[in-house]
C-alpha cells in the first residue's frame, strides 16, 4: 500500500497553514506578545490564564485584538459539539510502526480542526503502557519510549502543519486511571528520564509542540499542575516555549500554580482568577512578573500559529472531508495485529464460503470512553459485519446473536468470526478495567469453538486481556484495537487477503496479569506515612524501574505469550547482509530484507542495542530504531537505520545528565524483540 507523504498531504488540503507552525516560537512572536502584555490590566491578565464559557475556549481580550481560541479533544479526532472523522486509536497507530501513518492522521485531524474553527487539539496522549488494567491505554502509544516518541513527533508535526496547536499529554507518569487524582506516581530520577520523559522531550525538541498538558496525578508527592520540578526544571529546560495547561480540574492552590510554572488553568479559573491572584500580588507573596510570564507564553504561541492575524476556521474545507476519510482508512489497515493463524486466514473468495459473524462488536463501531471517544459518529462508518458484506461475490456472510446462537447453524459454517472485546463502558478515562473480557465473552467463545473449531476472534481492546480460556481452541486471533470509522472496511480487506496484516505489538503480551513485572507494584496503592496535604494521598511505586515491559523479560526471568514487536503476516521475510558504518554523527546500520512469501506485504524491522558490560543495571536490549518496508513476492529491499549518540546513553543520577559506557555493544536486528535475525558487536 502506498501512503501519501506528509508534504503531499499538506498540499492536498485546501488552504495552506501558517509557515511557522512547524518551527520554534520566533523572537518576533515573543516581542509582540510582550507588547500586548505590557498594555494589559491585571484583571485582563487574570482572565487570559484560565478557560471560560463552555470550558473549551480561552478568554478573549477584545480591546487588544486577542481572540477566544477554541479547544477540542482528542486523540481519535475532533470532538466536543461536532461530528468529525473518527481515526484509529493511539494504540492502533503505534501498532502500525509507521511514522507516515501517524503523520497523515495528524494532518487529517488538523484539517478537520481547521474546518470547525478549532485552534488547539488536546492530543496526543503519550503515557507509557505499564499495565493492561489502565483504562486509558487505548489512547497511548505502548510501552516503549522510543516508539512512542517517534509516533508522537510525526503525529504532532501532522497536526501543526495545518496551523493547529497540538497538546501533548499527560505530563507526567499518568499510567493508571484508578484514583488518578490522589495516587502519586513515585519513581526515581533515572526511571523517569529513561522511560517516562522521552516522548514529551522529543515532542518539544523535535516537533516544537505548541502546548503541554499536565496530568491529574501527583508525581513524587506533588500534583503535576503545581510541580516546578516537572515544569520548570525539566519541561522548560528542554526548550518548551509554548503553553503549559492543566488537565481539566486538576489544580488545587493559587500559589502552587503561580510558582510551579503552569500557564493556563482549564476548564475555568478556579484557583487562577483575579480574586485569588490579586491579594497574593498585593501582599508581595508573588510577583506580577509571574503572571506576565504566563500571559506571554500563551500569547506568543497564539501569535506563532497565526491566531491573532487569521481566522482559525477555514470555510473552504468541508467538514466531511474525503482526504480525512482516506487517512482514517489507511491507518485502520496498518494497525491490526495478527497474533495467531493456523492457515484459516486469509479467507479467499469461494462459492463454499458460509461465514457467520457474531459477538458484541460485530455490527457496531466500538470505541474507548472519555475524552478519546468519538460520539456521535460521523455520517459514514463501516462495521465489521458491514465490511464483510461489501466483499460481495464469493462471500456469503450472515449475522447472528452471540448470546443465544443456533449451534446447529454454527456447526455448518465454513468460518465463524467472533467480534470480541471491550467498549466505552468498560475501557475508558477515569477508571481502570478488568483483565477478563466482559459479558461472558470467554465462555461464549469456548462454547462456539467446541461446536466448530473454525473460529476467528477479532478483538477490540486498548491492551492485553485474558485469552487463556480459548486461545488454543480457535484458529486465528486478530487484534483490531479501536479502528475508527473505517475499521470494517480495513478488517474485511485483511480477512479476505486483499491486504496482508502488518501491525506489530507496541507492548508485551504477557499471557497472565501477574507475569507483568509491574503488577506487583500497581495494586494496591499504599498510603503515605507522611502527613496528608489537601487529599488523602496514596502512592504507587514504580519499583520495576527501567525494566518496564520487554525490558524486564530477562531481568525478571518471565517469558511472555507474545513479545513486544510481534505480529504475523501472510508473507515470510528473510534478513541478510548486516553491516555497521561510522558516520559523523553516529552509526548507520544497514541490512536487506527479502519477501520469500507469495503475496505483497509489509515488514517492520526493529533495531535493538545493548552494552556488553554496562556500568549499572541496564536492559538486555532496547529499541533504538525501526522502519517499515513493503515488498512484492521474491523482492528484496535495503534498510538503513541511524544510531545517534543518544542510542547508547543512560541517565546518570549523580550528574543529572546522560552518559554512555565505553566498550562493546551488541547490535541486534529482528522481526520482534525476541525474534532476532541479525546480530553483531561493535566497540565504542
Amino acid at each position: 500500500m502506498i501512503l501519501t507523504t506528509l508534504a503531499a498531504a499538506v498540499a492536498l488540503a485546501v488552504t495552506p497553514a501558517p509557515s511557522a507552525a512547524g518551527a520554534a516560537v520566533a523572537r518576533a512572536d515573543k516581542d509582540r506578545a510582550a507588547d500586548i502584555v505590557a498594555a494589559m490590566t491585571l484583571e485582563e491578565k487574570c482572565l487570559l490564564v484560565a478557560g471560560h464559557e463552555d470550558g473549551f475556549h480561552t478568554q478573549a481580550i477584545a480591546r487588544l485584538g486577542v481572540p477566544s481560541v477554541r479547544m477540542a479533544d482528542g486523540p481519535q479526532g475532533v470532538r466536543n459539539d461536532t461530528r468529525s472523522t473518527y481515526y484509529p486509536c493511539g494504540m492502533s497507530i503505534a501498532s502500525s510502526w509507521n511514522r507516515e501513518v501517524a503523520a497523515n492522521v495528524g494532518v487529517g485531524i488538523g484539517t478537520d480542526a481547521r474546518a470547525r474553527g478549532v485552534g488547539v487539539m488536546l492530543c496526543p496522549g503519550v503515557n507509557i503502557y505499564r499495565s493492561a488494567l489502565c483504562g486509558r491505554n487505548f489512547e497511548y502509544y505502548g510501552e516503549d519510549p522510543y516508539l512512542a516518541s517517534e509516533i508522537a513527533v510525526s503525529y504532532i508535526e501532522g497536526i501543526q502543519s495545518r496551523g493547529v496547536i497540538s497538546t501533548i499529554k499527560h505530563f507526567a507518569l499518568n499510567n493508571q486511571e484508578y484514583h488518578r487524582y490522589e495516587v502519586s506516581s513515585d519513581a526515581d530520577e533515572r526511571t523517569i528520564n529513561e522511560i517516562y520523559f522521552p516522548a514529551f522531550r522529543k515532542a518539544v525538541e523535535v516537533a516544537h509542540v505548541g502546548a503541554v498538558m499536565t496530568s491529574y496525578n501527583p508525581v513524587n508527592h506533588v500534583h503535576a499542575a503545581e510541580n516546578p520540578w516537572l515544569i520548570r526544571d525539566n519541561l522548560r529546560a528542554w526548550g518548551h516555549e509554548g503553553i503549559v495547561m492543566s488537565d481539566w480540574s486538576s489544580t488545587y492552590t493559587t500559589l502552587g500554580c503561580m510558582e510551579g510554572g503552569l500557564d493556563l488553568e482549564m476548564p475555568e479559573g478556579v484557583v487562577l482568577n483575579y480574586g485569588y491572584i490579586k491579594p497574593l500580588i498585593d501582599r508581595g507573596v508573588v510577583s506580577e512578573s509571574l503572571l506576565d510570564e504566563k500571559c506571554r507564553n500563551i500569547l506568543a504561541t497564539f501569535i506563532h500559529f497565526g491566531f491573532l492575524d487569521y481566522p482559525v476556521k477555514d470555510e473552504s474545507i468541508p467538514e466531511d472531508c474525503d482526504l480525512s476519510r482516506r487517512y482514517a482508512y489507511e491507518a485502520a489497515l496498518e494497525g491490526p495485529v495478527l497474533l495467531k493463524n493456523d492457515g484459516i486466514l486469509p479467507i479467499r473468495a469461494s462459492r463454499r464460503n458460509d461465514i457467520v459473524v457474531l459477538g458484541p462488536n460485530a455490527d457496531l463501531i466500538p470505541f474507548g470512553g472519555g475524552s478519546g471517544e468519538m460520539f456521535p459518529f460521523p455520517e459514514r462508518v463501516t462495521t465489521l459485519y458491514g465490511g464483510l458484506q461489501r466483499l460481495g461475490r464469493g462471500y456469503q456472510v450472515s449475522l447472528t446473536d452471540w448470546k443465544n446462537p443456533d449451534f446447529d447453524a454454527l456447526a455448518r459454517a465454513s468460518a465463524i468470526i467472533f467480534a470480541a472485546g471491550f467498549n466505552h463502558d468498560c475501557e475508558r478515562e477515569g477508571s481502570d478495567r478488568t483483565y477478563d473480557l466482559p459479558e461472558g465473552q470467554n465462555e461464549a467463545i469456548a462454547k462456539i469453538a467446541a461446536v466448530n473449531p473454525n473460529v476467528i476472534v477479532v478483538a477490540n481492546s486498548g491492551g492485553e486481556f485474558d485469552i487463556c480460556p480459548w486461545k488454543d481452541s480457535v484458529r486465528a486471533i486478530l487484534l483490531a484495537w479501536y479502528g475508527g470509522q473505517e475499521t470494517g472496511r480495513a478488517l474485511a480487506s485483511i480477512i479476505s487477503g486483499q491486504v496482508s496484516p502488518s501491525g506489530k505489538l507496541p507492548f508485551t503480551w504477557w499471557g497472565a496479569l501477574d507475569k507483568n513485572p509491574s503488577s506487583a507494584f500497581y495494586y494496591p496503592c499504599q498510603p503515605y506515612d507522611s502527613p496528608k496535604r489537601w487529599r488523602d494521598f496514596r502512592y504507587t511505586a514504580y519499583q520495576e524501574g527501567v525494566f518496564v515491559g520487554y525490558r524486564g523479560v530477562r531481568e525478571f526471568g518471565v517469558e511472555p505469550e507474545y513479545p513486544f514487536g510481534y505480529g504475523l503476516s501472510y508473507a515470510q521475510f528473510e534478513y541478510s547482509d548486516l553491516s555497521v558504518s561510522a558516520v559523523p554523527d553516529g552509526l548507520d546500520v544497514s541490512f536487506r530484507i527479502t519477501n520469500t512469501g507469495s503475496c505483497t506485504a509489509q515488514e517492520t524491522a526493529q533495531l535493538y542495542v545493548s552494552p556488553v558490560s554496562p556500568s549499572l543495571p541496564r536492559p538486555e536490549r532496547e529499541l533504538k530504531g525501526f522502519d517499515k518496508i513493503e515488498l512484492a513476492p521474491g523482492k528484496s529491499g535495503s534498510v538503513t537505520l541511524h544510531l545517534g549518540k543518544d542510542a547508547f546513553e543512560h541517565y546518570d543520577t549523580a550528574s543529572h545528565s546522560w552518559k554512555s559506557d565505553s566498550g562493546a555493544y551488541i547490535i541486534r536486528v529482528g522481526a520482534s524483540s525476541s525474534d532476532i535475525r541479525l546480530e553483531t558487536t561493535i566497540s565504542k
